[in-house]
C-alpha cells in the first residue's frame, strides 16, 4: 500500500457514500456503496480476501468517494456511476435496466404504469425507486385508492377492478376530465410527500380491523404502511425531468476554497468536478470568477441550467453564461445543493488533515532530525551517491529536498572526470568540489545539511574540500547501510559518532527517502550512461562512422556484434560506401 493510500484512508469520513477505486493509469477499476465509508473502504487493505479480492487491492493506487445522505441514494448513485464508467471488477454488478419509475399516462384515460425510461411524453413520473418490487407494492397500494383505469385497451364491458372500486369503468360510462384531474393531483401528492393522511386512514383501518379480530385484513393495511414508507424514501441525486445542469457547491476554510460540481444529465448525477485552491478576496467573489471561466474549457459544455448556492449574484452568472441559472430555495433541488456543498466541505477537510499528516512527514521530520542531531532545522537537505561498474562509466548524482520534499527541477547529475577508477573518495571530493565551487560562484542558495550515501571516509573528504578549501560552514552527516542494504546509522560529528533515532521515527523515515532517492536517481543516470556507451564506443574508434551512420548501421544490423561478424560484401549491400566498408571490415578483422 503506498503512502496517500495510508493517509487518505486515516482520515475517511464515518458517512454514507460510494467509492471509486482507481489503478496507477488513474482509471476507475471499481465502484462500491457503504453505509459507513470509513469501515468499508478500509476492510479492502486489512484481513485476508478471496483471490478476486486480492487481485482488485493489488491494482489499487488511489481512491475518491463521494458523501450520500443516506445508504439508499448512495446504492443508486452506485449505479449510477456503475453504468457510467463501466469498471472492470464491477462486471457482476452490471445490469441493463434502469431504475422502476410510476408513470401516469397522459391519455384521455389515464393510467399508473411502472417504466424503466423517462420520456418526453407529458406524462408524470415519480421515481426512481430502489427495486421494482418496492415500486411495484407502491403502485398495487395506489390502484386499491385510486380508481384509475387497468386495462391497456378499452373493452366492451366491466370488469372486476370496476366491482372492486377500482376502477372508474370508462369503456362503458363518461368519466369527466374534472375527475380524473383530481385523482391524479391527489395521487401526485401522495408520491410528492402528502402520504400522511393516507397512512393515518390505513392506521386506522388496521387498529379498527384489529379490535373486530380481522387479523388477516390488519396484516394488510400494516404491510401498505410498510411499503408506503420503504417506497418514499427517495434519493436526490436523481431527478425526473430530463434537464441536463451542473450543480455547484462550495466551502471555504483556513484561507482555501473547494468547489465541488455535479454533472447532472439526462436526471442523473454521472460524475463530478473538484477544484480546491487558495484565495485572496471574498468567497462570493471568487466563486463567480470560478465559475464565469469554468466553461471556458473545452471539456466542460454549458447544460440547460446551472444550480448555484445562496448569497451569489445569479443574475450576474446568467447575463454572462447565457445560461439559466437557479438558486434553489427548497425541496430536492435545494438539497442536491446542499449535497455538493457538503461534499466541498468534506474535500476541503480531508485537504487540511492530508496536509497537517504530510508536514508531520516532512516539515516535522526536518525539526525532528535537526533537534536528534543539535543543529538549525534542515529544511534544505543536499544528498550525494556515487555509482559505477567496476570503475567503469564512474557518475554522482545529487538530490535535494526542501521542507521534506524532494525537490526535482533542483537534482544534478555528475560525469566523473578527474578522479581515477575504483577512487570512491576521489569521486566523491571531485563533485563536492564542483557542486558548492558553481554555488559560490553564481549565488545559488546552500543547503542546511549535506547528506552523504557512505561512512566516515566519505563524510571526511568533503568536510575537507567544504571546510579547508571553500571556507564553508556547512553541517556534513553520513549513511551506513546494514548487511541488506538497507538504511542503518545516522553518522554527524567530528570524529564520526552514530546519532540515535528510533527506526519508527519520522526522522528516520526521512533518511530513508532521501537515501532511496538519491541512490535511484544515481542508478538511472549511471545506467543510461553505460547502456550508450556500450552501444556506441566501439563504433566511435572507427573513423568515418559519424552519428548517422550510427544509427543506419545499428538499425540494419541490430547490434554492435552483428555489424562485427558481417563480411565486406555484406556491408556493401547495407549502402555502405566502398571504402567505408572496407575500413570497417578491416578493423574488426584485426581485432
Amino acid at each position: 500500500m503506498n503512502e496517500l493510500l495510508k493517509q487518505k484512508l486515516a482520515i475517511l469520513p464515518d458517512q454514507p457514500g460510494c467509492y471509486l477505486m482507481k489503478d496507477r493509469q488513474g482509471t476507475i477499476i471499481y465502484v462500491g456503496k457503504a453505509k459507513v465509508l470509513k469501515n468499508r473502504v478500509r476492510s479492502y487493505f486489512t484481513g485476508s480476501h478471496d483471490g478476486k479480492t486480492q487481485r482488485l487491492v493489488s491494482e489499487i493506487e488511489d481512491f475518491e468517494y463521494i458523501v450520500t445522505s443516506s445508504d439508499l441514494e448512495a446504492f443508486i448513485l452506485e449505479l449510477n456511476l456503475i453504468k457510467t464508467h463501466d469498471p472492470k471488477y464491477n462486471i457482476m454488478l452490471k445490469d441493463d435496466k434502469t431504475y422502476p419509475y410510476i408513470k401516469i399516462t397522459n391519455e384521455k384515460h389515464p393510467r399508473l404504469l411502472i417504466v424503466r425510461k423517462v420520456k418526453k411524453d407529458n406524462g408524470k413520473y415519480f421515481g426512481p425507486y430502489p427495486n421494482s418490487f418496492a415500486a411495484n407494492e407502491t403502485k398495487k397500494l395506489l390502484d386499491r385508492l385510486y380508481p384509475l383505469r387497468k386495462c391497456t385497451n378499452l373493452p366492451n364491458r366491466v370488469c372486476l377492478y370496476y366491482h372492486l372500486g377500482q376502477c372508474l369503468a370508462p369503456c362503458v360510462k363518461e368519466v369527466e376530465k374534472e375527475q380524473y384531474q383530481e385523482i391524479i393531483q391527489d395521487i401526485t401528492s401522495f408520491l410528492n410527500g402528502g402520504y400522511g393522511e393516507v397512512k393515518e386512514e390505513l392506521n386506522t383501518k388496521m387498529l379498527d380491523a384489529a379490535e373486530k379480530l380481522e387479523f388477516e385484513r390488519a396484516k394488510e393495511y400494516r404491510d401498505q404502511i410498510t411499503h408506503i414508507e420503504t417506497v418514499m424514501e427517495r434519493q436526490k441525486i436523481t431527478l425526473t425531468d430530463l434537464t441536463n445542469r451542473d450543480v455547484f457547491g462550495y466551502a471555504v476554510d483556513k484561507g482555501w476554497m473547494c468547489i465541488q460540481v455535479f454533472f447532472v444529465r439526462q436526471g442523473k448525477l454521472i460524475e463530478r468536478d473538484v477544484s480546491l485552491f487558495p484565495i485572496y478576496r471574498d468567497p462570493e467573489e471568487e466563486f463567480l470568477t470560478f465559475v464565469g471561466r469554468f466553461y471556458e474549457q473545452a471539456e466542460h459544455i454549458k447544460p440547460k441550467e446551472i444550480f448555484i448556492p445562496t448569497n451569489i449574484e445569479g443574475d450576474l452568472l446568467a447575463t454572462v453564461l447565457d445560461v439559466k441559472v437557479t438558486i434553489p430555495q427548497r425541496g430536492k433541488k435545494k438539497e442536491l445543493v446542499d449535497l455538493a456543498s457538503k461534499n466541498a466541505q468534506i474535500a476541503i477537510s480531508e485537504k487540511f488533515q492530508l496536509l497537517e499528516r504530510q508536514e508531520k512527514r516532512t516539515i516535522g521530520a526536518c525539526e525532528e532530525l535537526g533537534n536528534a542531531m543539535n543543529i538549525a532545522i534542515p529544511l534544505r537537505i543536499e544528498s550525494f551517491d556515487n555509482s559505477h561498474i567496476f570503475g567503469a562509466d564512474a557518475v554522482s548524482a545529487m538530490v535535494v529536498f526542501i521542507d521534506g520534499k524532494p525537490s526535482k527541477k533542483d537534482y544534478r547529475k555528475y560525469k566523473i572526470q578527474v578522479a581515477a577508477k575504483h577512487d570512491d573518495y576521489g569521486a566523491m571530493r571531485e563533485v563536492i568540489r564542483r557542486r558548492y565551487t558553481r554555488v559560490l560562484r553564481d549565488d545559488l542558495p546552500l543547503p542546511d545539511l549535506i547528506v552523504i550515501d557512505g561512512g566516515k571516509g566519505q563524510m571526511e573528504v568533503a568536510r575537507e574540500i567544504l571546510e579547508d578549501e571553500l571556507g564553508l560552514d556547512i553541517p556534513i552527516a553520513g549513511l551506513a547501510k546494514d548487511d541488506k542494504h538497507q538504511t542503518s546509522q545516522l553518522l554527524y560529528g567530528s570524529p564520526p559518532e552514530i546519532i540515535p533515532l528510533k527506526r519508527t521515527s519520522e526522522a528516520f523515515y526521512l533518511l530513508q527517502r532521501i537515501q532511496d532517492e538519491v541512490h535511484r536517481f544515481a542508478i538511472t543516470f549511471h545506467r543510461q550512461l553505460h547502456e550508450k556507451n556500450a552501444i556506441t564506443s566501439v563504433l566511435d574508434e572507427i573513423e568515418g562512422i559519424g552519428p548517422k551512420r550510427k544509427q543506419q548501421l545499428l538499425k540494419q544490423f541490430g547490434s554492435v556484434k552483428k555489424i562485427r561478424e558481417a563480411t565486406y560484401e555484406e556491408l556493401i549491400a547495407a549502402n555502405v560506401p566502398k571504402k567505408l566498408a572496407h575500413t570497417i571490415f578491416t578493423y574488426f578483422s584485426e581485432k
